[in-house]
């Protein structure tokens, strides 16, 4: 058994949750999906298990994804999902109840605020906290935030774009859009929906968005075999895609995240911009990951743009270094 009481860190994503246990790091990284029988209510799996149902399950069988737009959607699943990720994590039987740190989106308001709290504490912790998702990504990314200097972190997750200027431990300017990874797959299924009377899932949009998606035209040449059903003739098809036509899909979607990034810059206090173009704009999270994402930011705004380490852990191990700081864990 761990000691008396655990300390654990969750970063409850739109697309994937993952959970960092004080003195041992992240313990766990699974889908932020839940299989339920439509007729019975019934949760049938968790996490992976049920992501890989997603697309593949007879019609009463329905998998969902119970955090949209990085927001609870469904609160009882997402409580059911957190109790079953502690247990996975702590033992089925709580001996002590953990001490939760949560991340949440820049951008939400106190009553679903309040829902994450509930869901955590419904779940079985015994204390709540929660943290934002730049601080958390910044904390991830090993910047000191609590020096009186501007840090610019643009966090990318599946649900949520959190930009944020930080000094002094605190957001100073920032906003929170929920375009993000899931935006980009749904522009790709769209895309090849109108262009190519071709319908896909989400599974395979993404697959398409990893191997061959950029964020610009002439980021990359990269081609995919895709099949999916032909929208006229309702058989199966194969068509191929190319880079190219990921940078038509996804230009909408990158040029509000671009947007948004610039009205930021602009609210920025001097000072604090000074210290932005000395030190570049972090840049986390999975969508973040997009090929040539980096590279038109760091060309629209002229500051330059690195990319995390490890862009899909940042907020998980920024959560936990948060506990690690903090008094009350």
């Amino acid at each position: 058994m761990f000691g008396m009481s655990m300390s654990v860190g969750i970063d409850l994503g739109t697309a994937n949750v993952l959970v960092y246990v004080k003195g041992k790091g992240i313990v766990l990284r699974e889908p932020s999906v839940v299989a339920v029988n439509r007729d019975t209510d019934e949760i049938l799996a968790i996490g992976q298990e049920a992501r890989d149902m997603i697309g593949r399950t007879p019609g009463n069988i329905v998998a969902i994804r119970p955090l949209r737009d990085g927001v609870i959607a469904d609160y009882q699943i997402t409580e059911a999902m957190i109790r079953h990720f502690l247990e996975k994590v702590i033992g089925k039987a709580f001996l002590f109840r953990p001490r939760v740190m949560i991340c949440v989106p820049s951008g939400i308001n106190a009553v679903e605020k309040r829902a994450v709290r509930e869901a955590a504490e419904q779940a079985g912790s015994k204390y709540t906290e929660l943290i934002e998702e730049p601080i958390a990504a910044a904390l991830g990314a090993g910047v000191d935030i609590s020096a009186p200097i501007g840090t610019m972190v643009i966090d990318i997750g599946g649900g949520t774009c959190d930009i944020a200027i930080i000094s002094l431990n605190d957001i100073v300017v920032g906003d929170s859009i929920t375009i993000a990874g899931d935006k980009f797959d749904s522009d790709i299924e769209t895309y090849i929906k109108k262009t190519h009377n071709l319908m896909i899932g989400e599974r395979t949009a993404e697959k398409i968005k990893i191997d061959v998606g950029v964020a610009y035209s002439g980021a990359r040449n990269e081609k995919i075999d895709v099949r999916g059903r032909d929208t006229i003739t309702g058989m199966p098809k194969n068509i191929v895609i190319e880079s190219e036509e990921t940078a038509e899909a996804l230009n909408g979607s990158v040029e509000k995240i671009i947007n948004a990034i610039m009205n930021v810059l602009d609210d920025t206090p001097p000072e604090l911009a000074g210290d932005i173009i000395d030190k570049g704009i972090i840049l986390t999270g999975g969508g973040a990951m997009l090929y040539g994402l980096a590279d038109k930011i760091s060309s629209v705004t002229k500051v330059p743009v690195i990319l995390a380490e490890d862009p899909l852990s940042c907020v998980a191990l920024g959560t936990g270094r948060a506990i690690e700081l903090s008094k009350d864990f």
